[in-house]
């Protein structure tokens, strides 16, 4: 019954919609653009892991867009095929979009692929900070008509996991579990679910 009550799910599949946009409000707009069929036809993003590339990639993937992640992984084999594939799409007017670690000049790459790479957009993509993601947490919580105490944001952005899934996954059990208890969300509640997660 306890493992039942307390199952912490995994996050949401990664989407358009469900990326905080934070700092990154040009680059999603850029993207939209290229998803719509428009321009541009060529977009790199590049930031520290956490800063959301993999959660833009995999949304594309999802909806049957050619993509390219961890470029900055690719050994010299697999760095030739992206090439020619960046040629193969910009010949039928395709659309790319590719994501590393860094700058496509920075990475180490075959000099040809860091230029294709440069060849369309290039954006930095910034991690949120944590009033960002605390205005995430919050707005995560209104939609499910829960209420957030302050303290209870708070202690999740010290104590927890920072990446934003693992803070919604825990919100999202901690509102179940306030409902089945019929108590509000306090941290010692928190403190509780996640003992017995630990437990269990």
């Amino acid at each position: 019954m306890k493992q039942l009550l307390l199952d912490i799910k995994p996050a949401a599949a990664p989407s358009l919609g469900n990326f905080i946009v934070g700092r990154n409000a040009e680059a999603l707009a850029s993207l939209k653009q290229a998803i719509a069929g428009g321009q541009p036809r060529f977009i790199y993003f590049w930031g520290e892991p956490g800063s959301g590339k993999s959660h833009l990639l995999s949304a594309c993937k999802a909806i049957s867009m050619r993509v390219a992640d961890d470029v900055h992984l690719l050994d010299n084999e697999a760095q030739i095929a992206l090439f020619n594939t960046y040629n193969q799409q910009k010949e039928i007017d395709g659309t790319l979009i590719t994501a590393g670690l860094h700058a496509p000049t920075q990475m180490g790459l075959r000099d040809d692929l860091a230029t294709r790479l440069a060849w369309g957009l290039v954006y930095q993509l910034h991690p949120l900070n944590d009033d960002e993601k605390a205005s995430a947490l919050k707005q995560h919580a209104k939609e499910r008509g829960m209420k957030l105490p302050d303290e209870v944001t708070d202690y999740c952005l010290r104590y927890l996991r920072r990446d934003l899934p693992s803070l919604m996954a825990i919100l999202d059990a901690l509102d179940e579990w306030s409902l089945i208890e019929k108590k509000p969300v306090t941290v010692p509640m928190l403190r509780k679910l996640l003992q017995l997660n630990l437990d269990v």
